[in-house]
């Protein structure tokens, strides 16, 4: 099964700052994203900390959105925003269930 994930872990104080960056990002660098979907979550237990999961459709779609200079010009804005650096973990998809 094709497919990969990456969850990136950070702390911000104000979570519509990075909303807003992210789409910042996509309006002004069109087809630079090569993510599928990416969805902020906020963790319950520890407000403040937030878990982004982005879905890409293969392991080299994700490269290349990393390789990309605009990629790196949107992390260091991102570091303005965020209360530390992110951590990620790399994850390829095994298995997918869906509920019919």
């Amino acid at each position: 099964m094709a497919g990969f994930i990456q969850f990136v872990e950070f702390e911000a104080t104000d979570i519509d700052a990075v909303a807003a960056a992210l789409e910042r990002f996509r309006d002004e660098h069109p087809g630079a994203l090569t993510a599928s979907v990416s969805t902020i979550t906020e963790d319950r237990d520890r407000p403040g900390t937030y878990i982004s999961i982005v879905e890409f459709p293969t392991y080299e779609k994700a490269m290349e959105q990393q390789s990309n200079p605009a990629t790196s010009e949107f992390s260091a804005s991102l570091a303005k925003v965020m209360s530390g650096p992110p951590r990620f973990r790399n994850l390829d998809v095994v298995s997918v269930l869906t509920n019919p």
